[in-house]
C-alpha cells in the first residue's frame, strides 16, 4: 500500500527523516543525557524506535503515557514533568517507579500517599506555569524526604525561551535561567537537573544540565522548522482535494485532524488560507520569490501533504500513524497514549 491509497485524513510518518531526526539528537545528546518526551507523540512504537537509539528515559505529560508505555513492555526511567494532585492516578502508575515533579506541600503529600517514591523538585525559571519559587525549593525537598520519599534532583522549563530567534539573546536567557536552576539543584540534593526542550537543545550542551527533555525534534513541525534546526519534517497529513474554484482548492484536513494553536499547517507548495472543521482552503502561492513553488491548483480527488504547526496537538488527534518509506506504507503505529 502506498500513501495515495490511504483513507484521508491520514497521519503519515517518513521513517528516513525521524530516524535522521533520532540520530541527530542522539549524537548531541547520547544514552540518558536526553530524556525524549513522549507528549510530542503519544506513541509507544515510537518509543521504542527511540530506546534502539539508546535512552532509556522518558519525561512524560500524563500518567496514562506512563501506564501505556508500561502496558507496551517498555522498561525504562519514567518521569511525570507535570503536577498531580490526583492520588488515584499517581498510585497507578507508582508500581512503574516513576520519578514524579512536586512543586507545592499537595502535590508532595498527594504523591506521598499514592505510594510514589521518588519525585522531582520543579522550580520556577520564568515561564508562568508550574515550579515553586526558587527561595522555597530546599523546604520542600526536606518535606518530600521527611515523608520517606526519595528526592532525586531538580527540574525546570524554560518554555518561554524555546521560540527566542535571536541566538545571542536566547543563550544569554537559557543560561541565566539555569544559573537559577543549578542554585536550587545544590540545595535541594540528589544527582539530576533537568531541564530544557526541542528549542533549546543546543543552548543546553554547555548549561551543566544532566539531561534535556526534548519531544518534538523526533517529528517536528512548522513553528520549529523556523528556527533553521537540523531536523526534518516527518509527519505530515495526507488529504484529498475535495473541491476547487478559480482561486483556491479544499482538502479533507481541518481543525479536528491538526493542532492549530500555533498557527496555521503548511500545505507544500501553497498558501494555507485558513482551517475550519473539516477543511483547509489553499490558493497558489502570490510570493514571487517562491520559486519552485506550483502555479496551479491541484484537482479534485488529487493528494496533498500538510504539515502541522504544532506536532503534539496534532498527534493526539489521530488513532494511528501509517509509517512510509518512500510512500510506500512500511508499518502502522497505533497513537496509544492519547488521553488521560
Amino acid at each position: 500500500m502506498f500513501i495515495d491509497d490511504l483513507p484521508t485524513p491520514a497521519l503519515i510518518i517518513d521513517a528516513g527523516a525521524l530516524e535522521a531526526n533520532l540520530a541527530t539528537m542522539a549524537q548531541a545528546w547520547p544514552g540518558n543525557r536526553l530524556r525524549p518526551h513522549v507528549k510530542a507523540h503519544k506513541c509507544s512504537a515510537l518509543a521504542k524506535v527511540q530506546q534502539r537509539f539508546g535512552h532509556s528515559g522518558f519525561t512524560c505529560a500524563t500518567p496514562r503515557e506512563i501506564s501505556g508505555l508500561a502496558k507496551a513492555g517498555i522498561e525504562a526511567d519514567f518521569l511525570l514533568a507535570n503536577e498531580s494532585v490526583d492520588p488515584a492516578r499517581l498510585g497507578a502508575i507508582a508500581g512503574t517507579g516513576a520519578t514524579v515533579a512536586v512543586d507545592s506541600d499537595e502535590t508532595v503529600h498527594a504523591a506521598a500517599r499514592a505510594g510514589i517514591k521518588n519525585v522531582l523538585i520543579d522550580v520556577f525559571v520564568g515561564l508562568p506555569r508550574c515550579g515553586v519559587e526558587p527561595d522555597d525549593a530546599a523546604r520542600l525537598a526536606d518535606l518530600a524526604r521527611s515523608l520517606r520519599m526519595n528526592v532525586r534532583g531538580v527540574m525546570g522549563y524554560e518554555g518561554h525561551l524555546m521560540m527566542v530567534a535571536d541566538a545571542t539573546a536566547k543563550r544569554d536567557q537559557v543560561s541565566a535561567a539555569m544559573d537559577t536552576l543549578r542554585g536550587c539543584a545544590e540545595k535541594v540534593g540528589g544527582d539530576v537537573i533537568s531541564a530544557g526542550g526541542t528549542g533549546t537543545w543546543r543552548e543546553h550542551l554547555d548549561t551543566g544540565i544532566t539531561e534535556l527533555q526534548a519531544g518534538s525534534y523526533a517529528l517536528m513541525d512548522t513553528q520549529y522548522a523556523t528556527l533553521g534546526f537540523p531536523f526534518r519534517q516527518a509527519v505530515h497529513v495526507v488529504g484529498t482535494v475535495i473541491s476547487r474554484a478559480a482561486g483556491w482548492a479544499v482538502a479533507d484536513v481541518g481543525l479536528k485532524a491538526l493542532g492549530m494553536d500555533h498557527g496555521n499547517p503548511e500545505v507544500d507548495g501553497y498558501d494555507v488560507w485558513f482551517c475550519s472543521d473539516e477543511h483547509v482552503t489553499f490558493a497558489v502561492k502570490r510570493d514571487p520569490n517562491a520559486h519552485g513553488a506550483p502555479t496551479f491548483l491541484p484537482k479534485v480527488g488529487e493528494r496533498v501533504l500538510v504539515a502541522p504547526a504544532h506536532v503534539d496537538p496534532t498527534m493526539s488527534q489521530h488513532e494511528r500513524a501509517w509509517v512510509h518509506r518512500d510512500g510506500l506504507v512500511v508499518d502502522e503505529w497505533a497513537i496509544d497514549l492519547r488521553g488521560w
